[in-house]
C-alpha cells in the first residue's frame, strides 16, 4: 500500500487593516484567483499600528473579517514589529511567516516590479550603500529620505511609496534569514497619499473621512463598515501621554527609542501642546519622520523601556487570532516544525512573552468610551482563536 502525504500550499499577508477596505479586500481576492488551492496565512498588527496610531477596529473584529473574506489563519505582529521601522517590522513578520512555512508573500506595490525591489534590497548589503545613508543622516535627512537617496544614487531609481520601501525591506528580511519565501508583487490601485474618499480609496483616507463625520460605506465592505469604531484616534489618548511627560520627565531617557537630543525639546512642547498632532509638530526636526515620532510618544505612553524593547525584539511569538478548518490542518501540519512558542489565549501556563501585549491592551482600551473599556479588556483575557467554517 502507498501512502500519499499531501502538502498543503501557503501564501502570506503582512497587513495592519487599518480599517479592512474594499482595497485588502481585492487583494485577498486577487490572491484566491491566483492560488485558488493555497491557504492564506495572515501576520497582522494588533492594537496600534507602525505609524503610532490606534486601530479603529479591534484585533478580534480584524479577525473575525479577514476569515469572513477568505483568510485561514490569522496571526498577530507582537507590538514591539507592529509599532516599529519598516525593517523591524518587517523582521517580526518575516520570521513568524517562515516558522509557518509559507511558500510566497504576495503584497501591495505602486511599483509591482519585484525584480527591481530585490534588486534594491540587494544593494542594502552594499558597504557603500551603508556609507550613503550615514553621510545623509549626518546631513539631517530622515531615514527613509536617506534611504531613498542612497538607492537611487547607486541604481537610478526613485522609491518614495511607503509600501514599496516596506516591500523592499520585507524581500531583504528574506535574503537575511535566508528563508525559501517567494515575494510576490499585487499593482496596488489607489494612491498611499492621497485623501480622495474612492471605492477603493487608502486606509489613511477613510481614517480622515471617519474624522470629518463623512460617510465611509462604499470604501468598505458590510462586515467591516458594520465594526469601525467611528471615533478612535491616538488623540484620545493625548491627556495621559502628557501626564506621562510631565510626572516622568526626569525618566524620559529609559523609554525605547528616546535620545538625549529629544528629551529637552519634549519637556519645553508638552507643557504648550493641546494635542498630539501640535506637539510632534512642535518637537519635529528635518532628521526625524512625523510617524517615528508618533511612535515615540506610543512607547512612552506605554512605558516601553530601552530594556523590555531589547528583550522583545530578540524574542518574536506567535499568538493565533483565528482561523478555519482549512487553517487548523495547516497549524496541526507545521506545528511540530515550529520553534517559536505558541499561544492561543491567556493562562497561567503562559510565559511572561505576553505580558507587554496585556499591558497594550489595557492602555489601547482607554482610547475607547468608558462604557466600552471593561468589555474590551474582558474581551482580551476571555477571548480564544475565533474559527469560520
Amino acid at each position: 500500500m502507498i501512502t500519499v502525504v499531501i502538502i498543503m500550499k501557503s501564501i502570506g499577508i503582512i497587513c495592519e487593516y487599518n480599517p479592512f477596505h474594499n482595497g485588502h479586500l481585492y487583494h485577498i481576492e486577487k490572491i484566491k484567483k491566483m492560488y485558488p488551492n493555497h491557504i492564506l496565512v495572515l501576520v497582522m498588527s494588533g492594537p496600534f499600528t507602525e505609524r503610532g496610531d490606534v486601530s479603529i477596529l479591534t484585533k478580534w473584529e480584524k479577525a473575525e473579517i479577514a476569515l469572513f473574506y477568505g483568510v485561514d489563519l490569522v496571526i498577530e505582529l507582537p507590538f514591539i514589529f507592529a509599532t516599529g521601522s519598516a525593517d523591524l517590522f518587517a523582521k517580526g513578520a518575516i520570521t513568524i511567516l517562515k516558522e509557518l512555512q509559507i511558500e510566497y508573500l504576495i503584497f501591495g506595490s505602486e511599483e509591482n516590479d519585484i525584480q527591481k525591489l530585490t534588486t534594491l534590497a540587494l544593494l542594502q548589503s552594499n558597504k557603500l550603500h551603508n556609507e550613503n545613508v550615514k553621510t545623509f543622516l549626518k546631513e539631517g535627512f530622515n531615514y527613509p529620505t536617506a534611504l531613498s537617496k542612497s538607492l537611487k544614487e547607486l541604481s537610478g531609481i526613485t522609491i518614495t511609496s511607503p509600501n514599496d520601501l516596506l516591500g523592499i525591506s520585507y524581500t531583504k528580511e528574506i535574503q537575511k534569514q535566508n528563508a525559501s519565501i517567494i515575494p510576490i508583487t499585487i499593482q496596488r490601485t489607489n494612491d498611499y497619499h492621497s485623501n480622495t474618499l474612492e471605492k477603493v480609496t487608502s486606509a489613511s483616507s477613510i481614517r480622515k473621512a471617519l474624522k470629518e463625520k463623512k460617510d465611509i460605506n462604499h470604501s468598505v465592505p458590510l462586515l467591516s463598515a458594520q465594526y469601525i469604531h467611528q471615533n478612535i484616534d491616538i488623540e484620545n489618548l493625548f491627556p495621559l501621554l502628557k501626564y506621562k511627560i510631565i510626572s516622568e520627565k526626569e525618566n524620559l531617557l529609559n523609554y525605547h527609542e528616546v535620545n538625549e537630543k529629544l528629551v529637552p525639546r519634549m519637556k519645553k512642547a508638552i507643557l504648550y501642546s493641546n494635542s498630539l498632532d501640535e506637539f510632534i509638530r512642535i518637537i519635529k526636526t528635518k532628521s526625524e519622520t512625523y510617524s517615528k515620532l508618533k511612535r515615540i510618544c506610543l512607547y512612552i505612553l506605554c512605558g516601553l523601556t530601552k530594556e523590555e524593547a531589547s528583550f522583545y525584539k530578540e524574542h518574536p511569538y506567535i499568538r493565533i487570532l483565528g482561523f478555519t478548518e482549512k487553517g487548523r490542518k495547516y497549524l496541526n501540519l507545521v506545528k511540530k516544525e515550529v520553534k517559536l512558542p505558541f499561544f492561543s489565549n491567556y493562562s497561567n501556563d503562559n510565559n511572561h512573552l505576553l505580558e507587554l501585549d496585556f499591558r497594550i491592551h489595557q492602555i489601547y482600551t482607554l482610547a475607547f468610551p468608558i462604557e466600552l473599556q471593561k468589555q474590551l479588556l474582558e474581551e482580551e483575557i476571555k477571548n480564544i482563536p475565533k474559527k469560520d467554517n
